[in-house]
């Protein structure tokens, strides 16, 4: 299966950069670009790609109010791949929160760019749980969160999978540390997302991140 994509940002060194290195693999496909995120809404319901690699900093409308109007506007939306220059920019955080199911340094490279498209394409997050960590240090132990873990009442199975998923980890890695199937794992996951009413596996995290029950620390 062959992986579209969408590239958004207002620098087109950058864009010309992640075309090239994502072209060069025979499964990936750029169809598009955008200098700015007012046009992604349109570019997205035109080319339906699979994956948006969205610039979190543009100056007409930012990458976490494209996000934002993505998933509120468009059914099925693609998977959006924050792509930015600082991995503790405030901006990453909150598009991360807008919906955003991860995010890659623009000084990432090639095989690192290539493995993130891919990664969120089938489904998985790409979060860089340091990074994360620092962002949500000053918003632990916020009530909504907290009250979103209260509620979900999770399995200690799935109390175990939340924390590996805070780790950064993948569903085959969960699998080998728990000594489980794909499909099990798979299963767990599920369910924790809609215990917690979380749109994908990022949303989880900074919710078990922002309650507490994972620390920042």
């Amino acid at each position: 299966m062959t992986i579209s994509v969408l590239l958004v940002d207002d620098e087109p060194l950058v864009r010309m950069g992640l075309r090239a290195v994502l072209e060069a693999q025979p499964d990936i496909e750029v169809v598009g670009e955008a200098a700015d995120g007012a046009s992604v809404v349109p570019l997205v319901r035109r080319l339906r790609p699979d994956v948006v690699a969205m610039d979190v900093r543009m100056p007409l409308l930012d990458g976490i109010e494209a996000t934002r109007a993505l998933l509120r506007t468009v059914t099925d939306p693609p998977k959006v791949l924050v792509v930015t220059t600082f991995e503790n920019d405030e901006y990453v955080y909150e598009a991360l929160r807008a919906g955003a199911d991860g995010f890659l340094l623009k000084r990432a490279r090639p095989a690192e760019i290539v493995h993130a498209v891919r990664l969120v394409a089938e489904g998985e997050s790409l979060l860089f749980p340091a990074a994360l960590r620092s962002l949500v240090a000053g918003r632990a132990n916020a009530n909504p969160a907290r009250a979103a873990m209260e509620r979900a009442a999770l399995t200690e199975r799935e109390t175990a999978v939340l924390r590996l998923m805070a780790r950064g980890l993948s569903n085959a890695e969960i699998a080998a540390d728990l000594v489980v199937g794909t499909e099990t794992v798979k299963s767990h996951v599920s369910a924790v997302l809609a215990k917690l009413g979380a749109r994908d596996r990022t949303q989880a995290v900074i919710t078990a991140y922002e309650s507490g029950f994972v620390s920042p620390a």
